[in-house]
């Protein structure tokens, strides 16, 4: 039997990189998937894929940073699912600039999805999740979240703050058998790391101790951890996933 069989797994920003990559290693394991992006069309690619698999699969539109969206997102979640046992808050983007030309707009967008959607979707599943007494919610922060980095103040803001929300509601659902941890991704290869020039890609690789950028599946296999019953015993932690760049 594979360990998330007959679970249920939502996964925001699910339609490429590593959404995709973790909505696709938790249907390999068993588990159904919802996946989340704000046009159905961004993540049909992989719901057909969990499909090939032998799960079940669900494309659901919503925009992460507006609370009707995200409820009526859950809602139809919930009536078209039954239930949810997995929610790994995966969306987040970013408007990189300096301080002093950052743009309200720019902190605003950054906050908002990063942060704010990360609150919005655990707010709008945690009735559900408290009244069944069990599940798991993986949030996807950011070594930047723990380390900063300059011309990133919103995006490090927005995931230093994933991190404390994490810790936070840990705390508050511990009691109902709920785990909350957090993933800070290193420098991974995504679509977003493919327009980097070679020299700031060898730049980069050079403050990594294992002297390469990640994959997407890497940060697919921690999220497996959190969401397996190995994971049982184990809330409010911050596994980096970064080639040693923050040890």
């Amino acid at each position: 039997m594979k360990q998330l069989e007959n679970q249920i797994a939502v996964v925001t920003g699910a339609g490429r990189g590593i959404g995709r990559a973790i909505a696709l290693k938790l249907a390999a394991y068993g588990a159904d998937i919802v996946a989340v992006d704000l046009k159905t069309e961004f993540v049909q690619e992989t719901v057909e894929e969990a499909r090939k698999l032998g799960r079940k699969a669900w494309a659901v539109a919503a925009n992460v940073a507006e609370a009707a969206s995200v409820e009526a997102a859950v809602e139809q979640i919930l009536k078209e699912a039954g239930r949810v046992d997995i929610l790994v808050n995966n969306a987040g983007i970013t408007r990189d600039g300096l301080v002093m030309r950052m743009s309200e707009a720019d902190w605003d967008a950054v906050l908002d999805i990063n942060l704010k959607g990360t609150f919005l979707f655990t707010k709008a599943f945690s009735r559900s999740l408290l009244k069944q007494k069990s599940g798991r919610i993986v949030n996807i922060a950011s070594v930047i979240g723990l380390i900063g980095n300059a011309g990133q103040c919103n995006y490090a803001a927005s995931k230093a703050g994933v991190i404390g929300l994490t810790k936070s509601c840990a705390r508050e659902f511990a009691s109902r058998s709920i785990t909350v941890n957090a993933i800070a991704p290193g420098f991974i290869q995504t679509a977003m790391t493919d327009k980097l020039s070679q020299e700031q890609k060898d730049a980069i690789t050079k403050q990594i101790p294992l002297a390469s950028l990640g994959q997407a599946e890497d940060v697919a296999e921690a999220v497996l951890f959190f969401a397996s019953p190995a994971a049982r015993y184990v809330t409010g932690q911050v596994l980096a996933v970064d080639g040693g760049m923050v040890m």
